[in-house]
């Protein structure tokens, strides 16, 4: 499946959480992410993504591994994702690391977490903070196959409009990206 997403820089956050909160019931939960690569970053040359994420919320902690193909929609950045829950986090770490890949980058997300239903499709809206980024991001995805990809982003498009996120707003900015670059200028 490719995760179909768009991702924007929101100007009115407290307006984009309200009308989230009129779609679903939203869950605050903290991402801890780290992206591993290789010493000469061959997966980053490549535009893949090796990650391990262990998501606090309020009523437990998780663990998920996750790869991420190369981009199979220039425009939105949309990948090709395989993941599974990560029971010995530690372990899956030390297989990462004896495997030859080491920790690229480190960094938490702090999300609130919105699943509905709209356009036919099952959709995850996520408004994000990260401590090192200035502002307020939304990411909003469905899952698609491959030959529905376009039409599952027209679908995100018409629902980011209904959230009031206009085409303007919307950035392939990397996570990975802006926190290399906070950290370089600090």
């Amino acid at each position: 499946m490719i995760e179909a997403e768009l991702k924007a820089r929101v100007e009115a956050p407290e307006e984009v959480l309200r009308r989230l909160e009129e779609r679903a019931t939203g869950r605050v939960e903290v991402y801890v992410d780290t992206y591993y690569d290789t010493p000469t970053r061959a997966l980053d040359g490549r535009g893949e993504e090796l990650r391990v994420r262990t998501v606090h919320g309020a009523d437990e902690t998780r663990s998920v591994l996750t790869y991420k193909g190369a981009s199979v929609d220039e425009e939105s950045g949309s990948k090709p994702e395989h993941e599974t829950w990560v029971e010995e986090v530690d372990a899956v770490r030390a297989m990462l690391r004896g495997l030859g890949y080491v920790p690229l980058i480190a960094f938490e997300k702090h999300c609130r977490n919105f699943d509905f239903d709209a356009r036919g499709r099952r959709m995850l809206a996520t408004l994000v903070r990260v401590p090192e980024i200035e502002g307020t991001f939304l990411e909003l995805e469905t899952l698609a196959d491959e030959d529905d990809v376009a039409a599952a982003l027209d679908d995100v498009r018409a629902v980011l409009d209904e959230l009031g996120i206009t085409p303007e707003d919307l950035t392939r900015e990397l996570y990975t990206d802006a926190v290399r670059n906070a950290e370089r200028t600090t």
